[in-house]
Formats: C-alpha cells, structure tokens, sequence
C-alpha cells in the first residue's frame, strides 16, 4: 500500500516542526511532525525501521515539543503537521475538537494487532469508544530510595515507607539536612503537583469519573491528601526553599542528586532507574511500589501517543509509521541497541517500559539480565510488581484543561495562595465548566 503510494515519487519524511505537507523544491513529498525528536538510540533504531517500513521514502528528522497554540493555528489555517507526539492525558482534548484523526481505518488497513498493547495505555487514547492514538512509553511511578543518604540520616532504607503516612512524615523531617545556608538535602519529595493523581488514588479518590466527563476535585479526601502532602514539604524548609533545591539538581548527570546525596527518596518515573544505572552504575539504592496506607500498590501510568491529525494530506504513509514505531519487534529492537551500548561501556540497562506488553515481555524476559547488579535487578522487579497496580486517568474531552485545573490548584496551594479546600473547590468548578463545554460541542 504505502510503496505504491510513494513509488517513484522520492518522497522523503521531514519529522520536524509544524507546517503541513509540502515540497522539498524537487517534487519531494514531505510530511511533518510535532512533538518528536531523536534523543536516543530508542528513538533512533524505532525511527530507523518506520522508515524503512515506508520505503522508498527517506526520513530527516527533527524535533520539536509539542505546542497546543502552534498545533491548533496550523489546524485552523488548514497547515497541520501530518503526525503528533503528545501527553495521552491531552489526547481527549484534541480529539473533542474533531482535530485528531480517528484510527479505525488506520488500524483496519495496516492490521494494527490493538491486542499488543497494554489496556491501560490503550484506555488513554480512546475516546467514546474511539481510538485515537497509538501509544507509547508506559511510565511507572515507584518509590525510589537513596540508601546511603537514609543510612546517613540515621534511618535503615525499609523505614521509608509510603503506607504509615505518620512514620514517612517522620522519616522526611529526619532526613532532611540544611546548612546556614539552607538545604543540602531532601528527606522525602513527594512530588507534587506532578503527582497529585497518585496520592489522591491513594486517599480513595478518583479524580475524574471512568467516561471522563465529571471532575472529583472538591472531594474531601482530596483535599486532606493535598494538605498532608504539604505538610511534608512545609516540614522541610517550605516550598519556595524545596523547589529552589530541587531545581539545582543535575537530573540526568554525574552530579545526580542520589550520587550527591542531595535526595534521600522521592517517588520517580521508571525511566530514572536507566538515568542513575547510565551515570551512577555503583549507587546504593532501592526502589518498592506506591502504597496506600493498608499497603496496596498503587501505580499511576501514562506516557505519550502517536496522533495523526484530522488534516493530514498523507495519512496512509502516517499510518505506516506510528504502527512501526509502536510495534513489538520495533521496541524489541530498540532495547537489544541499548543492552549493547550498556554493555559496551560495562553498565547495566535496566529496560524500557512501553505500552506493548508483547515487547515488555521479551524485553524483561531475556534482554534485561541484572543478575551482577543485583540493586538494580530489585529495582526493576519492584517496577514490574507495580504495573500489576496501574490504574490511568481516563481519556476527557476537556483533558488538557481538567490537568491545568488540578496543576494549578496545587500550585496555589504550595505557593500559600490558597488553603487546600478553596483551591480543589475552585479546581473543580474550573475543570467541570471546561468538561460541560466539551460535552455540549460534540
């Protein structure tokens, strides 16, 4: 289908910012993207075979983040990009305003194998019983600890533990280390507003109801988890002293915040266990699932979704590429690449979770092999025990405004604008005004 489509024709495909597509000056073919860059060799041997899968075309890529304000001009002046990578969590949006193409001809025609990817990320990117999107990473939350850092605070790493919220609150403020200066490290980062969905999960509260249409931000439980997760940062300098570290960190360096002992535990995406195992391959450090106060694990996921927008001129050829990019045997290549790059520099890889639970199958099967680095073999099981807890927050017509709501009510929490209450209260009439909307232009 697509090689006759492009036979001849010496298309090439230009990944690269907004615009539409157009002509590279010879007759050349080209289709654009936004949101899609080649950080890694993930990215790179994925792009690598979705490229040969529309042969003869040839691909350049570039990258860009997505932009909604850049996204919804070039729709509205009939220019959109031919494929976008976006938060599954604003796919509801788009796909409410009849911007995203749906993919029930795509996966027909391409015989995309729907049964290959995990159900919660496939929940995602379907709307009203409509797929729209084709999903990617599939990011775990865990509790992550830095054992030499609680072992120098005076704690044993198994005395951080997210289902006593009194004995962690505990373990944050004796953790935590200041100077004359201010704070030289974080006893316990909850991470909000970033993961608020994950405590409130925790407190008995689903935030938005399974068809994505009503908010549950003025739920009390809500609010108590807001408070209590402030506390604990009140209880270590304040916002404005914890953010301001936390920025300083070097994330994704030698200088990590577990290597400098800077963070003594936090709860992290899955995908920080390859950054340390890549720049700290010898740090002491554990990691156990999210737990609610009985000790049940809870695991928030998401990720991102491959979305052709309703505009696009060739959505064959962009049909063609998202389901190489998403398929099995294309992760399964991208993990051998990077097993082997570890491998050669004498470092641990310790996988990659995507939204294909054939490729996590094979990948932690028999590509990830941690039995020299035990730590991180612990870590990755952890991660795995986790999944079976995943829970999503549903696919909303208003998704990107109901996120901002939420984001936003914590943030004026944090910054002491706003008591907890007041700010959920005012979350949820934001958020339900936006989800009635939605609703009614359909």
């Amino acid at each position: 289908m697509v090689r006759k489509l492009l036979a001849g024709a010496g298309a090439v495909l230009l990944l690269a910012g907004c615009g539409g597509v157009g002509s590279s000056g010879g007759g050349e073919t080209s289709l654009t993207t936004m949101g899609f860059g080649l950080g890694d060799e993930i990215a790179t041997t994925r792009a690598d075979l979705a490229g040969k899968a529309i042969a003869p075309a040839t691909v350049k890529i570039g990258g860009s983040a997505f932009d909604a304000q850049q996204f919804l001009a070039a729709v509205a002046s009939h220019t959109p990009p031919d494929l976008v990578y976006l938060d599954r969590q604003l796919l509801g949006t788009y796909a409410a305003r009849g911007t995203l193409e749906p993919l029930t001809g795509c996966i027909a025609q391409q015989h995309v194998d729907v049964g290959q990817y995990r159900p919660a990320a496939l929940k995602e990117v379907t709307l009203d019983g409509v797929v729209y999107g084709l999903p990617e990473f599939y990011d775990n939350r865990v509790l992550l600890v830095n054992d030499a850092a609680v072992e120098a605070g005076g704690l044993r790493p198994q005395d951080v533990t997210t289902t006593d919220r009194d004995k962690l609150a505990d373990s944050a403020r004796k953790l935590t280390a200041r100077t004359g200066s201010g704070l030289t490290r974080i006893g316990f980062d909850p991470k909000i507003p970033e993961f608020l969905p994950l405590w409130a999960k925790a407190n008995g509260v689903a935030m938005l109801s399974g068809d994505g249409r009503t908010a549950h931000l003025d739920d009390p439980r809500l609010a108590a988890v807001l408070e209590y997760t402030k506390s604990l940062i009140d209880a270590q300098g304040g916002w404005g002293a914890v953010k301001a570290f936390r920025d300083s960190f070097d994330f994704f360096g030698e200088k990590n915040p577990f290597k400098q002992g800077q963070l003594a535990s936090t709860l992290m995406d899955d995908w920080y266990l390859n950054v340390l195992a890549n720049y700290s391959p010898d740090v002491r450090m554990s990691a156990k699932p999210f737990t609610d106060t009985a000790g049940t694990p809870i695991d928030w996921v998401t990720g991102s979704a491959w979305v052709i927008p309703a505009g696009s001129t060739h959505k064959d050829q962009a049909c063609a590429w998202i389901k190489t990019m998403t398929d099995a045997p294309t992760w399964v290549a991208a993990a051998k690449a990077r097993a082997e790059k570890r491998r050669a520099a004498g470092k641990a890889f310790t996988g990659v979770y995507t939204g294909n639970r054939v490729a996590d199958q094979e990948i932690f099967g028999s590509i990830v092999q941690l039995a020299d680095r035990p730590a991180f073999g612990s870590a990755v099981q952890a991660v795995l025990r986790a999944q079976d807890s995943a829970f999503t927050i549903p696919a909303s017509p208003a998704g990107s405004e109901f996120k901002t709501a939420w984001q936003n009510a914590v943030n004026r929490v944090l910054s002491g604008e706003q008591q907890p209450a007041d700010a959920l209260r005012q979350a949820q009439q934001e958020a339900q005004r936006a989800l009635d909307a939605a609703v009614a232009h359909r």
